[in-house]
């Protein structure tokens, strides 16, 4: 490695070490203002508008995001256009997130001013005591004084990456309280492949599943599995739960003789299973385990059979 190499990464290695630094310090920081904060977020009847000018302003809009996608409306006012109509985005109910480095940016003025006129809760968060910013603000974060990454120290680095850990902390908060769950999450994240992770079986399953009588002639079944294309058919029992499934590893084990059986005689007994809510992920991870390309689906008793999920279902619907 060269000298130049090593320069390189010894910079690299000293900028994320003062940032992770710095983010410590924030966590054993954290008081009273930011429980405030959370109380104002909860109270709150309408949307969590959040604002910031240059690099804050970057780091708002990905606040912003991450509300809006754990349950809590939200969107990000630009506070110059806010001064040229956009104050009209910012109404009674909502809760204003203001970050500014300086807490005396000002292009913030119309902003702060629109928010004591209409008492609209102002959480404020600034890098400086005592500044204008956090004076005005119903709940004021101070951000700790730690150092920038670069060593001229102006540029906006470790606070800008501060700021958005205390969004991401603000959010996760607000999203335990509200008991927000994997199902609310994928209400929010349909397409891509987190979309996908969340699924869940019903999604996918086959609402119809083949099926036989433990007394059906294997003839008549092999019919059944030809005719699906599933490449299985489960049994059932007198009282119509599902006692077991024929697979292809069945018909092998009972060549000899096979169309003078009873399906009953050649299933495998118990079949893996799994219900209608579970993630589409957790049942390609059992088809994989089992070495298996379907599933039963049943109901929440577990005893009859509503459905059937092929691994191909997953695959296509990027569950992987």
């Amino acid at each position: 490695m060269t000298s130049s190499a090593t320069d390189t990464l010894a910079t690299g290695r000293r900028v994320i070490r003062r940032e992770a630094d710095a983010l410590d310090i924030l966590a054993d920081g954290l008081g009273d203002s930011f429980s405030q904060a959370v109380d104002l977020l909860i109270a709150s009847t309408g949307r969590v508008i959040v604002s910031g000018m240059g690099k804050s302003g970057h780091i708002a809009r990905k606040i912003a995001a991450t509300f809006a996608s754990t349950g809590t409306p939200a969107h990000f006012v630009h506070p110059a256009e806010a001064s040229h109509g956009d104050l009209g985005m910012v109404a009674r109910g909502d809760v204003l997130i203001v970050l500014s480095n300086s807490g005396e940016t000002p292009e913030l003025a119309d902003i702060l001013a629109h928010a004591k006129r209409f008492g609209i809760p102002l959480i404020g968060v600034a890098g400086r005591p005592g500044s204008t910013l956090l004076r005005q603000s119903d709940a004021a974060i101070l951000l700790p004084d730690a150092p920038e990454a670069c060593d001229t120290g102006i540029v906006p680095t470790t606070s800008t990456t501060m700021t958005l850990a205390l969004g991401d902390a603000l959010a996760i908060a607000l999203m335990e309280h509200r008991a927000f769950t994997p199902e609310h999450f994928r209400m929010f994240h349909p397409g891509g492949k987190l979309g996908a992770r969340l699924l869940k079986v019903r999604d996918l399953m086959h609402d119809d599943p083949p099926l036989v009588s433990a007394e059906t002639s294997m003839g008549d079944a092999l019919l059944v599995i030809s005719r699906r294309g599933f490449g299985v058919v489960g049994v059932t029992g007198q009282d119509g739960a599902l006692v077991g499934i024929i697979t292809d590893g069945d018909l092998r084990r009972h060549m000899d003789g096979l169309l003078s059986m009873t399906a009953g005689q050649v299933m495998t007994a118990s079949p893996k299973t799994i219900g209608p809510d579970a993630l589409a992920g957790e049942a390609l991870a059992a088809m994989n385990d089992r070495k298996i390309t379907c599933l039963l689906v049943t109901d929440t008793g577990g005893t009859t059979a509503t459905g059937i999920v092929h691994i191909h279902d997953c695959l296509r619907a990027g569950v992987a």
